[in-house]
């Protein structure tokens, strides 16, 4: 059976859809799997082993374009048993309907009736969580998901992490805490710089050093963490925020001792390479779409306000952020790693 997977937008929507890939595996095990996305997740992809390919989806988050969906359908007429529709939108499901794929599957979204010809109807009782709704698209309707339920998992080549290292100079003679201090999403995941600063300190002063990650807009902010910190420590840190690719970021957050994030989608890729994991969450909840991985500690005050999932505080105060102190982050850090060797990874 050939699979085609219209993939999410966002980085951790990416790396929880691999629950999704493991179902399809288990429930066809000589089944092929290839992913339509935007070029920036190929470097997830490729460290998937359910995934046979990443195919190249020119197209911008949020543009129609109809004439280019139809052109990208067609070239990918005949070559596919069934497509599976990630995204809510009408707009993607407009190129497997194009290429005539078969089976059309995806939930009802924006009325997608004649684009889906496998329509299912979400029921959020019965599937809080984002990747059961992913996981069921693997199914029946009628069908429950099987447990335990798969977590991801990327796969590192060994090759490829060591490339890494060399090219950003960095060695693992101690500790790695990595900070992934940004959030697409808005500010209101944000914990504050000088609380991430704090968390810094305390490690460097332990023997640590501190690799900072994120896209070119967090690379601000990783340069607030670092002047905060004093002379002799602040040489213990780097700040990789924009200077990485995705794969390197990737590679590079496999070597961590532990990770502090904000929900985001690097927190998700850190927990899809099982390192022990600090998640702070400020307006968003993990009742929804919680790291998967086996050492997390979720750090959240849950005030009355929150979770509001709004990209900036409505009141202005961002209390379930400000309130959450460095202290909590640092306690959580303890629980999970203690004092952990330097070499983590055995390198």
């Amino acid at each position: 059976m050939k699979i085609l997977i219209i993939g999410p937008s966002w980085v951790g929507d990416m790396v929880m859809a691999q629950t999704l890939f493991a179902c399809l595996k288990q429930r066809h095990g000589d089944c092929t799997i290839d992913v339509l996305a935007p070029d920036w997740s190929r470097p997830i992809l490729e460290r998937m082993p359910e995934v046979r390919r990443a195919l190249s989806f020119p197209l911008g988050h949020g543009a129609l374009e109809i004439g280019e969906r139809r052109r990208i359908g067609k070239g990918l007429k005949g070559l596919y048993d069934q497509a599976i529709v990630l995204p809510n939108s009408l707009k993607s499901a407009l190129v497997p309907f194009f290429a005539g794929t078969p089976q059309r599957t995806g939930w009802r979204g924006e009325m997608r009736y004649g684009l889906l010809n496998d329509v299912r109807v979400l029921d959020k009782e019965r599937y809080p969580l984002m990747i059961e709704r992913f996981m069921a698209l693997a199914f029946e309707p009628s069908q429950e998901l099987t447990t335990p339920y798969p977590r991801p998992s990327l796969a590192i080549d060994p090759a490829s992490r060591d490339a890494a290292l060399a090219r950003f100079g960095l060695e693992l003679d101690r500790p790695v805490l990595a900070l992934c201090p940004g959030a697409e999403f808005g500010e209101s995941k944000r914990w504050p710089a000088e609380y991430y600063a704090q968390v810094a300190d305390d490690k460097i002063r332990l023997g640590w050093q501190v690799w900072l990650f994120g896209s070119k807009n967090d690379h601000p902010v990783g340069e607030q963490i670092r002047e905060r910190l004093v002379p002799g420590l602040r040489e213990e840190s780097i700040n990789l925020a924009g200077e990485t690719t995705l794969a390197d970021a990737i590679d590079l957050l496999s070597c961590a001792s532990a990770v502090v994030s904000n929900d985001s989608g690097l927190m998700h890729v850190a927990a899809a390479l099982d390192r022990p994991l600090v998640s702070v969450y400020g307006s968003t909840s993990p009742g929804f779409t919680p790291p998967l991985a086996s050492q997390v500690e979720i750090v959240r005050l849950g005030i009355e306000c929150s979770p509001c999932f709004d990209r900036t505080c409505r009141f202005g105060h961002y209390n379930c952020l400000r309130d959450l102190n460095p202290p909590m982050v640092i306690d959580a850090l303890d629980r999970l790693v203690g004092t952990p060797l330097a070499d983590p990874q055995g390198l």
